[in-house]
């Protein structure tokens, strides 16, 4: 594994309970950061930072509720005194079904967790970084964004809408020392599998060349990268983990 520089920052992990969002946080630790896991598990966050160490504390939240948000980026302040980066991993796939029966409750809740969650968190974690005129935003997105699923329509359009938001922000954002980028994953075998049918697991398969899920290790590699001070000259970008499904 190679060694990233993440000496003396702090970042923010959203969902870091489990899955990606916990990956991501243990290689910014190993990377000689802290970080403070968002999840609005409370119990499972204060667990993951248990496991982690010393270097990590958490604060439950609901990213989709902006008082809450709030709530936690000054909580984090108090305690950490500073955000260098930013990881919006939070997010849910709502059911595998056709739009036209897809239910509106789940279809906003996936909207409401997703993208106006990540939102949320941007806007109030932005003027924080450009008081310090630095920061790193990573956000996750998804292949599908890209590509759209089928019979996953709200959870397509959701990380669609967390591509051009990363675009967006990034370029209001170029003419300062803070950098915003977004990757889009193929399936990775994390627990959120448990809220996908058989079925969609299976396409999701398919459509990999490699053959093979990616692990929340590999993404964790790329995004601890763009957190660190490395990545300089990449804003509003889009990185592929994709087992070679996306070639364009």
């Amino acid at each position: 594994m190679n060694q990233l520089d993440f000496q003396g920052r702090h970042a923010v992990v959203t969902g870091g309970a489990a899955g990606l969002g916990l990956a991501i946080a243990a290689r910014l630790v190993r990377s000689g950061g802290s970080v403070t896991l968002w999840d609005r598990d409370g119990a499972a966050a204060q667990q993951a930072a248990t496991h982690l160490g010393g270097n990590t504390s958490w604060v439950g939240v609901d990213v989709a509720d902006p008082a809450d948000v709030e709530r936690a980026v000054q909580s984090t302040l108090q305690a950490a005194g500073r955000i260098d980066a930013l990881v919006n991993s939070a997010g849910i796939t709502g059911p595998n079904t056709r739009l036209w029966e897809y239910p509106v409750a789940d279809w906003r809740q996936v909207m409401d967790v997703n993208l106006n969650g990540l939102f949320l968190c941007c806007r109030q974690v932005v003027p924080v970084m450009r008081a310090a005129n630095y920061g790193r935003i990573v956000n996750i997105a998804s292949v599908a964004g890209k590509d759209g699923n089928p019979n996953a329509s709200a959870y397509s359009a959701s990380k669609a809408a967390v591509i051009a938001l990363t675009k967006s922000l990034g370029k209001e954002l170029a003419d300062t020392g803070i950098r915003v980028n977004c990757v889009t994953p193929a399936a990775v075998k994390t627990a959120i599998f448990d809220q996908m049918t058989p079925e969609h697991i299976q396409f999701m398969l398919s459509k990999i060349p490699m053959g093979r899920f990616g692990t929340p290790e590999e993404v964790a590699s790329l995004v601890g990268w763009l957190c660190t001070e490395e990545c300089s000259f990449s804003t509003g970008a889009v990185f592929d983990l994709s087992g070679g499904r996306s070639t364009y």
